[in-house]
């Protein structure tokens, strides 16, 4: 059975990901660049010296360590869930100070209750925290937290501070976090780097603070934020964690949910009142336990109550397919689309179902519904482009593969399956550069330089001359990154 339909390579049973927080508890890492204390790599921190860090360094520093963290850890690159959470975000930004910089946020695939922010605007959200989450005003209670740290600056200042840490140790971060997740072991830092990339006491205190504030200007409901430090903690001691001696300086996490539930008691009944209209929230919610939760456990969570009736229906099937079971996926799929009929994410998985399946008449037909209902659907218009290439249609599927990687321009899959609808096109130029983008996003290096010399030895135009330096561009790029 393929793994369930998203465009990144992910499956939840990975080592990869698996242990990426280990040894960390959620609740006082939650921000955090900090890594697993299990096992130690060495190397030589090189990079520019940040004894002032500028908002230049800021946005250098947060660019860097999302493509570093793009290419070692598995991301959830489903529009569906990435909207979901940007919404979130943008709607927290909305209400604080102006910024030098944008926000952008991105999913990993992790059962990690966490969530944390770099510099630079970048937040990241962990899969687990939605999956063990009940509201939205739960989840947006983290994220203020965290966009308050870097509005707040508390990374920037705490290399300020250090007057120890260069890019290069924050790139070796990201490298270590990824080492974690895949059994490999984390950073030593020295004392001075771990104290420059933990937060302090009055870091913690602040970004509740000023993250409580932003919460109620954005119209939640404060307890959310009280409510979701409450389930980290309390999913902290189920699983048993323990706290590192670099977290050994933060403030006790029950401390915290007292001075937030005081100030949710001080607060206006009308303020703490507020309802959220909860479908959205249940939507990503079910299509990530559909997808990556424990079977019999996400099957049970759709007989409730909690989960709207058409919706539930879907992911029963989304988890009877991850299981091969394909006559009951089938059943749950026909009846979810027979539910709800303009909903785009069931035609979307039903539709992707069904051509994984090998029913492509009734996959392109749902797919196709699915893009007109909702045309910024890059998965959907994914898997319509591989239809229409596996039905000598590649010509066709070309426009599909541009759109999508406007999305997800670093997905290895996507250029792949773009490069053999080019090859069958006659653009061999392309399809060998594409082939090298697939490479080069995979971190396959005799590959990338492969297809790379495969795609420079042919005839050009102005215009794939242009191509080929961005490639190469690009490639020099990545290649920094690949040494930590």
């Amino acid at each position: 059975m393929d793994n369930p339909p998203v465009l990144s390579h992910v499956a939840s049973s990975s080592s990869r990901f698996r242990n990426i927080c280990h040894g960390i508890v959620a609740s006082l890492c939650m921000g955090s660049l900090l890594l697993s204390p299990l096992a130690t790599v060495s190397h030589a921190a090189a990079g520019i010296h940040l004894g002032g860090v500028s908002i230049k360094d800021e946005n250098e520093m947060g660019e860097k360590f999302e493509s570093m963290l793009r290419a070692h850890l598995s991301m959830i690159e489903d529009p569906e869930v990435t909207r979901y959470l940007t919404g979130i975000v943008e709607r927290i930004v909305k209400v604080v100070p102006p910024q030098p910089f944008t926000f952008r946020t991105a999913a990993i695939l992790h059962n990690s209750m966490n969530a944390f922010a770099v510099p630079g605007g970048r937040v990241f959200v962990f899969s687990g925290l939605v999956m063990n989450f009940d509201t939205e005003e739960e989840l947006a209670g983290v994220l203020a937290h965290e966009i308050a740290h870097v509005t707040q600056r508390h990374v920037a200042a705490g290399i300020e501070r250090s007057q120890v840490l260069t890019l290069g140790t924050l790139l070796l971060a990201a490298a270590g976090v990824a080492l974690a997740g895949a059994g490999g072991g984390a950073l030593a830092l020295t004392a001075g780097q771990s104290a420059a990339l933990k937060y302090s006491r009055i870091d913690e205190n602040d970004a509740d603070n000023m993250g409580y504030q932003y919460l109620v200007k954005a119209g939640y409901a404060p307890q959310g934020m009280a409510e979701s430090f409450k389930k980290i903690r309390q999913k902290s001691w189920m699983a048993g964690s323990q706290v590192p001696t670099y977290l050994s300086t933060h403030p006790d996490i029950g401390d915290r949910i007292t001075q937030i539930s005081a100030r949710v008691q001080s607060a206006t009944q009308e303020v703490r009142n507020r309802k959220e209209d909860p479908r959205a929230f249940l939507r990503v919610k079910t299509l990530l336990w559909a997808r990556y939760g424990e079977p019999q456990t996400a099957l049970h969570m759709f007989d409730g109550k909690n989960i709207p009736s058409c919706l539930a229906t879907m992911g029963k099937g989304v988890v009877h397919a991850r299981q091969n079971s394909v006559t009951e996926a089938r059943k749950e799929f026909d009846q979810a689309v027979t539910c709800a009929p303009e909903d785009p994410l069931i035609l979307r998985e039903a539709g992707t179902f069904h051509y994984q399946k090998g029913d492509l008449r009734l996959a392109e037909e749902l797919l196709n519904k699915a893009i007109r209902l909702d045309s910024r659907d890059y998965m959907a218009q994914f898997y319509l482009a591989r239809l229409l290439n596996d039905t000598d249609r590649a010509t066709q599927a070309i426009p599909y593969y541009i759109d999508v990687l406007r999305y997800v321009p670093e997905d290895k899959e996507v250029h792949e399956a773009y490069a053999r609808s080019l090859g069958k096109s006659g653009k061999t130029f392309l399809a060998y550069l594409h082939l090298a983008y697939a490479a080069l996003y995979g971190k396959e290096k005799r590959k990338t330089e492969k297809y790379f010399a495969q795609a420079k030895g042919m005839p050009k135009s102005a215009q794939e001359q242009k191509e080929l330096s961005r490639f190469e561009e690009r490639y020099n790029e990545r290649k920094k990154l690949w040494k930590w």
